[in-house]
């Protein structure tokens, strides 16, 4: 099989792909926010010391590391529709089964961070007066957020990596718009091939990026 290249026209690829990579960086933003809010709230949960309040969150974080993605995604797009009574678009299934997986590894990162600064200052807050919930927001959490902020951006690289998953339920993301294009071209492996370049640079770029701020935090520190 000799790959042809010269073949593609790009002008029409690229109509293909800009509709598929403005959707996965949409989704890699609504599960990055998503998550990383909801992640921060079960790791307080998990540091809370409360039974009743470790107990889901720890169930919630260990269920979802212990299932592949691809699961879940076929999960929430087959499942949740019969549950609310009415059928859901792929994208926004999408969107939510992104969220709540995330989440379970954000939360990971985020008890990592909040564990890592130091105990004196919490008690240097409930020395001033502050409440466990000022002590969190005012010292706590803005120390954990830039300390955990290299591995929380990896975790969003990963996740944009991710997206590509969401072929399972039908979305039009970016590699579905390769896919499209391919099958257009009667060219798969080439187009294929073009799509794990775009993905490799797009990645390798935001890796770098990231550990030019890791370097820079660690002068900070």
């Amino acid at each position: 099989m000799q790959l042809d290249f010269a073949f593609l026209d790009w002008g029409v690829v690229s109509s293909f792909v800009a509709k598929g990579f403005w959707f996965s960086i949409q989704l890699t933003l609504v599960a990055m926010v998503g998550g990383i809010l909801l992640g921060t709230l079960l790791a307080l949960m998990r540091l809370s010391g409360r039974p009743w309040l470790v107990a889901p969150a720890a169930a919630y974080v260990n269920t979802l590391r212990s299932i592949p993605l691809v699961m879940v995604i076929l999960w929430f797009f087959l499942l949740i529709p019969m549950l609310i009574g009415r059928p859901m678009g792929a994208e926004l299934s999408a969107m939510i089964t992104f969220t709540v997986f995330e989440a379970a590894y954000y939360s990971e990162i985020m008890r990592a961070g909040i564990q890592s600064v130091p105990r004196g200052q919490v008690h240097a807050g409930y020395a001033m007066g502050m409440t466990y919930r000022q002590t969190m927001q005012l010292v706590v959490l803005p120390q954990a957020f830039r300390n955990m902020l290299p591995v929380l951006l990896t975790q969003t690289i990963i996740l944009f990596q991710d997206t590509s998953l969401v072929y399972a339920i039908g979305a039009y993301d970016l590699l579905k718009g390769f896919e499209v294009a391919g099958k257009n071209f009667n060219r798969p492996v080439e187009t294929y091939l073009v799509a794990a370049v775009v993905y490799f640079v797009i990645c390798f770029s935001l890796s770098m990026l990231v550990r030019r701020l890791q370097a820079k935090i660690q002068i900070i520190r």
